[in-house]
This record gives C-alpha cells, structure tokens and sequence, in this order.
C-alpha cells in the first residue's frame, strides 16, 4: 500500500506543481467507494475558499492584494492606533469574525508560535502587523483557507479581494424633499476617530495625522475640493474638531453616499446606516411650523465682483483678501451656528454664472436648497439690477431668501434702476439687505440670521419668532408665502 501511495504521490505532485490553480487531488472511486464525499467537500472548498487569489504557490507568499486587505483590516482592530493589536483587540477581532474569545493561554500560544517563527511578529504589547500576516500565511499553508476567507468576508471584501460594492452603499432610502444628516452614532463615531488620530493632542488634525487616518480608505474624500479651507482650521492649516464635523456634515447633506462608503472604509461598526438619518420633507416641516434638521444648504448670489467668496472666507474664519480673484469654479463652506443653545450647520455654496444657471433653471436641484442669499455690491450701480433680473427670470419668490449689501465700508450709490434696494425688498415682505463689510468685519451677524431663516420657512401660518442670537436681539415675522421679514429692534 506504501508503494502504491508512493506511485501516486509520484505522479500528482508534478501536475500540482506545474499547474498551480490546481487545490487538492484526491484519489477516489464510486465503485468501491473511496472518497466520494472528499471530492464533493474539496470542489467546495476550492470554490467557497480559494487559494489563488490569496497565496502565490511558486514564490510561497501571500499575494499583494491580500497583503494589502490584511494590512487595512489589521489598523481597524488596532483601536488605539499603537501598531500593535494587544490582547483586547485581539479578543475584539476573534469575536467579530468568528464570534467567540480567545482564552488567555489561546492567546499566548498564539503569540508564541508567531515568536517562534517570526521574532519581529510580536512586541511586548502584542501582536505587530508582520505577525498577522505571517498568521495568515501560516493557516493557508496549512490548508486552513477558511479562516483567512472568514476574516476577509467579515470586513466587507469579495471573491476579488475589493470591497463588495453592497457592502459600501447599503441601499437608503432618501424620499422626495428630504435630505440626509448624520446621527448622534455618526457625529461620535466620527469625533472618536479625530480623537484617536490627533497623536499631538493639540485639538486639529494636521496633514500626516489626516494621511493616517484615511490610510484604511482609497484616497482623501475631498480632493477635488479645497479642504480644509472649506472649513475650520487652526493657524497652521489643520482641520479642527469643530471643522471636521461640519465637513462631514456638508458631505452628508450633499451626497451621503459618499460618507456611507467612508465609514465602511473607517471602519463603522454595525449597520453603517444608523449613523445616518432622513430629514422629514420640507413641505411637513412649513406645514408644522417647525424645522427638525440641522444642516442646511444656502446658495450664494451674485453678480461678479459682488464679494460672495469674501463672505464665504469669512464664515469659516478665513483672512480677507483685498485682490480681487474671479470664481472660476464653483465652491461650498460650511461651519456650524449656535442657535438657541443648539449647534446647526449651514453650508454656503457660491455658484460659476454657468452653474448658477443650471442650479436655478432646476426643480429638483432647488428643492434641495433652504435658503438664497442674494448679494450685491453697495458700491455698485449695476450690482442690484442682477440680483432683480435672477429672481425674475427663474421665479425664485417661493424660496426663503435674504438680501446682503457688501462692502459698506466704501461709499454707498445710488442703484441703476426704479425701485431702491430697501423699497423692492420691503414691497417683497423681505427684510432690508443687511449691509456687511468683511474688510472690516462688519458682518451685521449675518450668518446666524441666514439660519435663523432656514430654520422658520414657515409659509403657512403667520408666527413671530423670537431669538437672541450674540448679543442681537432679533424678531422674525414669517409672513404668508413665504415671505418674512427681519427686524433688528435693539442692541443689548
């Protein structure tokens, strides 16, 4: 039997060896029978757990693509982010992916036998990322592929070793005039994260600390924008916590599709779609008399050179500058505002003429929109007359808006055309523009009284809104239709 098993082995090894996607030979016989349910558990093995896309049999490695899935998984399980999985987050990552502990002498009989084979595989706070993969090169060499599929497949990757794209995006459904805000588990999920990544303690993630921490996702989220001076930064350029929120609430607002996917990639924990949440439709919101979200969207309009890039450097504390640079594309802040005690986001898009067009001739592109904030250049004859010729042409009365008169520091004109800027305004049912100077940081508190609009667009029912908002005692009446009007009636 001996020679027999010899001659077998004789002839079988030089075909495993020379085509390498065979996994297994097994020598079977229905006749006999010999090995028949063998065949059936191996062909769904090799199916169900594959050796190709994970081990290279000729150079006797793990593939890079597995190198590369294991090293990810290897810094979500290290929750205190030291480069080494200790024996909690051992336990954690045993628990997650097979669903029991490890017992304490389990744990060190692994790290021992790691040790032994691969001295620079553990620390003495635990097991290094070196000795993970060697784990893994050790179970597949020993023909326990399951395990290392098992890990795989509980963090999200597929037969090709990516991330599976239901895994990314579960499916959300985001109805007619709602909008999409994150969570209480989202907004600590990720205020969690800054924590764990700002190794220097001094509250703002700097370049480096940002490359760590999207080193488990394929690039930074924002690349195409000009983060992070679309938000709050400290002097030195890095995101503070404040800012990091309110990016990600704009990123949520505009397309959380997009913060569904990084959480999979930062590794949110459960159901990634409870640290998100659907807003009531708007029209629910007027009809109640009361706003339940807390991000809101305000487009920015203008003529050119009217000054809305000053306004929107100034709400996310950016320096002004005096030269003037045309928008060549268009661009959004955000930065949150404390209103009553309670802290809302609002995001300021600014719009190219040819976007703005595209926005404004859009039903559904403006039903996504709380707010307009039209402005116009005080200094300017012909600035207003723009602002008049937008709401005419795109018929924009429905929509809540505010009117702002930059650059007040410099000598007011007299506007080009019939009805003075305070008279159209008041024959709208809209507060007079507010006249703002962000060179000299004049701003009439006017990023809280944009929020304060979006927050009340009751169109309905008349109500009277009372805020005091830094100082600034201010009475909103919401007029029917939308229309409402601003009076500011003393300053404390």
């Amino acid at each position: 039997e001996d020679v027999t098993n010899q001659s077998l082995e004789d002839e079988i090894i030089p075909i495993m060896n020379e085509f390498k996607e065979v996994e297994t030979c097994v020598e079977c016989s229905a006749k006999q029978p010999l090995n028949v349910s063998e065949v059936f558990y191996f062909a769904q093995k090799a199916v169900l757990h594959p050796t190709a896309p994970l081990y290279d049999s000729r150079e006797h490695a793990l593939k890079p693509a597995c190198v590369e899935a294991l090293r990810r998984i290897f810094k979500l399980c290290d929750n205190d982010k030291d480069n080494v999985l200790n024996d909690e987050e051992l336990n954690d990552f045993q628990r997650k992916c097979f669903n029991v502990p490890l017992h304490p002498q389990e744990l060190q009989g692994v790290k021992e036998v790691v040790r032994e084979h691969e001295p620079l595989g553990v620390s003495e706070n635990g097991l290094t990322q070196i000795g993970f993969l060697f784990l893994h090169t050790l179970f597949i060499q020993r023909g326990r592929l399951e395990t290392t599929w098992t890990v795989l497949r509980k963090f999200g990757y597929g037969d090709d070793l990516t991330l599976r794209e239901d895994f990314l995006c579960p499916p959300l459904d985001v109805p007619h005039e709602c909008s999409v805000e994150l969570s209480s588990k989202g907004y600590q999920f990720l205020s969690d994260l800054f924590q764990k990544f700002d190794k220097d303690n001094d509250g703002a993630l700097a370049a480096n600390e940002l490359d760590a921490l999207f080193s488990t996702a394929p690039s930074h989220p924002w690349l195409d924008t000009p983060f992070p001076h679309t938000t709050i930064a400290n002097e030195a350029g890095a995101v503070t916590l404040q800012g990091w929120l309110a990016q990600w609430s704009m990123t949520t607002l505009m397309d959380h599709k997009t913060t569904l996917r990084y959480l999979a990639y930062l590794g949110y924990e459960g159901d990634r779609r409870s640290a998100l949440k659907v807003t009531r439709p708007r029209k629910m919101d007027r009809k109640k008399g009361k706003v339940q979200r807390n991000v809101f969207l305000c487009y920015v309009l203008g003529a050119p050179g009217s000054g809305k890039t000053a306004l929107l450097q100034a709400f996310v504390h950016k320096p002004f500058n005096k030269t003037y640079i045309p928008t060549a594309k268009s661009f959004s802040v955000v930065n949150s505002v404390e209103i009553k005690g309670a802290e809302k986001y609002l995001v300021l898009q600014e719009l190219t003429e040819k976007r703005q067009q595209e926005i404004l001739a859009s039903k559904r592109q403006m039903e996504s929109c709380d707010l307009l904030c039209f402005v116009y250049d005080s200094g300017d004859p012909n600035s207003f007359s723009h602002l008049v010729e937008l709401r005419r042409k795109y018929k924009l009365d429905h929509i809540p808006s505010v009117f702002v008169a930059t650059k007040s520091d410099k000598d007011l004109v007299q506007q080009r055309q019939e009805e003075q800027p305070d008279v159209y305004c008041r024959n709208l049912g809209l507060a007079v523009p507010l006249s703002v100077s962000v060179a000299e940081n004049q701003m009439a508190d006017l990023y809280h009284i944009l929020t304060g609009v979006a927050l009340n667009p009751n169109s309905e029912d008349r109500v009277t809104i009372k805020a005091t908002l830094d100082g600034v005692r201010l009475f909103y009446s919401v007029i029917s239709n939308g229309r409402r009007s601003a009076d500011m009636l003393s300053r404390i």
